[in-house]
């Protein structure tokens, strides 16, 4: 094929305008040098057959006389039309015969499709005709094995002509023998076939012709002809056709199926279905071995308009599983919980453990430098302030070998939560007791928890080097408490030490082991972990890390751990000094990683089997944490009733976001903040967490319009230029006091002044007196104390108060003057009021605003 026919497949020619005669070329030329080829097409006037040499407009101005021939015609209508249409005869001509044959050819595709739409009509309608012939020849193959079935049973229940008895002849003796005529038993069938009418006569029938023997497979069932199905194999064979192959196939599927479906009715297990408060459907259907779709379809049945994963309540799945034919074992989601902390392990498998000492007391008692004289590092010199701030777990070894696990609690009062967590999580309390300031409320606070959590207490009275202590007062102030010591004839041990001299040490490291000892403290180390949060908090690097201090059992690394609402597997075990540890022991304080979040301190943590387990428990208590925050009213108060008391501007609210370093910090800033009000003005705590100040928490405070109080935490680049950027304020601490002492600051500028009057003198109205420019003025004299201009007045008619306001003019004569000191008289002009008369008392007063403090 060549190009041509490449680019041109269909084989038609091309629509083109044709080659004009008389082309060519010239040379055009323009200024400055420059020229261009130009074509020059020279067209050439058609000279009509006939009359040679003669233009045809001359042929069509021929006289009228001489007619013109069809052919002429023709040809001048032609090129009329060219003329008109600016195209040459021959272009023309080539035009309408590309027209015509364009014609032909969709006429032709037309009646080609309407030809083969015919075609497979008529074959529509032949197969429809052979499939209704199919249907009739299998209902009368159908009905002709019915009859032959009932003839069947009719012969079958008529006896055999040779079972008859035969009478014998008496004379010949020989009995005699029934000849039974074949074709007359053929006869007999056929009329048994037919049927007889009333009269006892056989209906005159010709019998149905024999078939042809049907094709039988070895296991006895027809076999499918060979070749291909037809409709002239229909039209000859009508004998030999069998069902289509599509056909026997859904017929097997339908039989296949129905029998699965009976066989699982008759095979079916009642099963134990454990439901919850609350499943999905889906879930249902997995502990029914059900299909989904099936208990969906039967909740459409009933009205109710589900999917997989929505979810039903107890009552409802317990109708579905009952209905299914199942057994219901209702289970609460509480049930989950079950086994997470286990009974107390027997006797022969505990081994002795360390004791758990909490140091408790007043701020600034020396707590934590008694700590540091027990474990010679200086601790107290880390922290901001000098006050300790969150909770810290040290072990300790004596110099006899022995090991003492310590536990330090602030002592501000905004810590009462942490000392409460020390005192549950401990053995024995040792309280320190400064010997120049004596017993103190937090002292109080902690001897108040000791008692709540039932351990033993030992008496520490620090700081008896200093000249001005006395052991004994303090002593004498514990009695009030109902805390008697030994030397006084109780139970309590006492120690006097010194943390900065290191005086004292050794006997109170003998009264905690004598006290370990009595108590005879024990655990099973070879089980799973249990234990108690201490602290927790977000490192920048590490991610969520926990302080826990573990009660028995053995924490490993790669133990799957659930603390509170957070969950992970341990992927590091550190204790307090950093050092990678591979496994942490009965009353062994720890630090893990690999939680998902920092957990909430106080919570108890366990060791449990499976990270299927561990989610089930989390998503159960973090469903019930929403419920609960859901169903909190507004502490103590209907929501109509505070949002009455914010129309009448009676609450004002300062939004505050809190982060801090660890979770007990945020935790202890919250409580302070929301303490330091009263019922016009209060701190209102919108999130408190632990890590440093990210994008999102600045967000958060634009939303809220709070300041974000930054404790021992910073915030990153990103969150500083974003909080610059908004105009949000962030404000960073190290020392708790400062936080608590600017937010007080703060809510007592919100707090409205007080108000205070201090009456300075009393006028009488001796006339009255009407100034074109001033309007009314009193002529007075003022009987007491003095006036001072701009001060508060109040005029008085028969000691009723008729206007209160200020003065606007004050007058001595014709000149203004400050003030008009008692025996003198006055003119004076009231700011916005004119109904004065005279006998009119006036009262003036000055009014003081005073700062209020919370």
């Amino acid at each position: 094929m060549s190009d041509a026919d490449e680019r041109n497949p269909s084989g038609r020619k091309p629509l083109t305008l044709g080659g004009r005669t008389g082309s060519g070329t010239v040379q055009q030329s323009f200024a400055r040098g420059r020229s261009k080829a130009v074509v020059v097409e020279k067209k050439r006037k058609r000279i009509a057959p006939g009359a040679a040499g003669a233009p045809a407009a001359k042929d069509a101005a021929a006289p009228a006389g001489k007619t013109m021939s069809d052919a002429d015609k023709a040809r001048a209508a032609l090129a009329a039309k060219a003329k008109q249409l600016g195209l040459s005869e021959e272009e023309l001509i080539r035009r309408q015969r590309a027209i015509a044959r364009a014609r032909a050819e969709a006429e032709e595709r037309d009646a080609k499709k309407k030809a083969e739409e015919a075609e497979l009509a008529r074959k529509a309608e032949e197969d429809r005709k052979a499939l209704e012939d199919q249907r009739k020849r299998e209902e009368q193959a159908r009905k002709d094995a019915e009859a032959r079935k009932k003839a069947e049973a009719e012969r079958a229940a008529v006896p055999d002509p040779a079972d008859i008895p035969v009478p014998v002849d008496p004379d010949t003796a020989k009995p005699q023998r029934k000849v039974v005529d074949k074709d007359a038993r053929a006869k007999d069938d056929a009329r048994a076939i037919d049927g007889d009418d009333e009269e006892g006569r056989a209906k005159k029938k010709l019998a149905p012709a024999a078939k042809a023997p049907v094709a039988r497979s070895k296991d006895g069932g027809e076999r499918r002809p060979k070749g291909r199905l037809t409709i002239q194999n229909l039209v000859e064979d009508d004998e030999g056709r069998q069902r289509s192959l599509a056909s026997m196939r859904r017929a097997r599927e339908r039989e296949k199926q129905r029998r699965t479906q009976g066989g699982a009715e008759r095979e079916k297990v009642a099963r134990d279905v454990v439901v919850p408060e609350s499943i999905t459907v889906q879930e249902l259907a997995n502990r029914m071995a059900e299909r989904a779709a099936d208990v969906v379809k039967f909740l459409m049945k009933q009205g109710q308009m589900v999917r997989a994963v929505d979810f039903l309540d107890a009552d409802d799945a317990e109708l579905i599983v009952e209905e299914f034919g199942h057994r219901v074992k209702r289970v609460s989601d509480a049930d989950v919980e079950e086994g997470f902390i286990s009974a107390d392990d027997p006797e022969e498998t505990k081994k002795p453990r360390p004791p758990v000492v909490t140091i408790m007391g007043h701020v600034d008692h020396g707590k934590t430098s008694l700590l540091d004289a027990l474990r010679s590092t200086d601790v107290a010199g880390g922290e901001a302030g000098g006050i300790t701030q969150h909770i810290g777990a040290y072990q300790v070894q004596l110099k006899s070998g022995e090991k003492i696990t310590f536990l330090d609690t602030p002592g501000h009062a905004a810590f009462s939560a942490m000392r409460a967590r020390g005192a549950q999580a401990t053995d024995i309390v040792v309280l320190v007791v400064a010997a120049d300031d004596g017993v103190m409320p937090q002292t109080v606070e902690a001897l108040n928890h000791a008692k709540a959590a039932k351990v033993p207490m030992i008496v520490a009275v620090n700081k008896i080097d200093k000249p001005d202590a006395t052991p004994d007062k303090v002593l004498n102030e514990l009695l009030q408490h109902e805390i008697v010591t030994e030397s006084m004839g109780g139970d309590v041990q006492y120690v006097p030490v010194s943390a900065l001299k290191k005086m004292g040490l050794d006997e109170l490291t003998d009264a905690i082991s004598l006290q370990a000892e009595i108590l005879e403290l024990k655990a099973n180390p070879d089980r799973s972990a249990e234990g108690i949060v201490i602290e927790s908090q977000i490192d920048k690097g590490r991610g969520p890390v926990a302080t826990v201090l573990v009660k028995r059992g053995t924490l490993k690394r790669g133990d799957i751990v659930v603390a509170g609402v957070q969950w992970g597997k341990v992927r590091a075990l550190t204790n307090e000094r950093g050092a990678q540890m591979s496994e942490a022991g009965p009353s062994l304080p720890a630090e893990i990683l690999g939680l998902d979040g920092a957990p909430e301190p106080g919570e108890a943590f366990s060791v449990v089997e499976s990270e299927a387990r561990a989610r089930e428990i989390v998503d159960y208590r973090v469903r019930q944490r929403r419920d609960k925050s859901a169903g909190t009213g507004g502490g103590g108060t209907s929501l109509e009733q505070m949002m009455a008391r914010l129309q009448q501007n009676e609450v004002q609210e300062l939004p505050v976001l809190i982060k801090a370093d660890v979770q007990g910090s945020a935790e202890a800033l919250s409580g302070a903040l929301e303490k330091a009000g009263n019922d016009e003005v209060r701190a209102r705590v919108i999130h408190a967490a632990p890590g440093g100040v990210s994008e999102a928490d600045v967000q958060l405070a634009k939303a809220s319009g709070a300041p974000i109080f930054a404790f021992n935490v910073r915030a990153n680049k990103q969150a500083r230029d974003l909080a610059e950027q908004e105009k949000v304020e962030i404000r960073y601490y190290s020392i708790i006091y400062d936080v608590i002492d600017d937010v007080k600051k703060t809510l007592e500028g919100l707090l409205a002044p007080e108000k205070r009057e201090t009456f300075i003198g009393y006028a009488e109205i001796l006339e009255v007196f009407n100034i074109t420019k001033l309007g009314k003025v009193a002529g007075c004299r003022v009987t007491d104390g003095v006036v001072r201009r701009g001060c508060g007045v109040r005029l008085l008619r028969n000691d009723t108060v008729i206007h209160e306001g200020q003065l606007s003019t004050l007058k001595r004569f014709k000149d203004e003057v400050n003030e008009v000191r008692a025996g003198t008289e006055c003119g004076m002009g009231f700011v916005g009021y004119q109904d004065l008369q005279k006998g009119d008392q006036i009262e003036c007063f000055t009014v003081e605003e005073i700062e209020r403090k919370l």
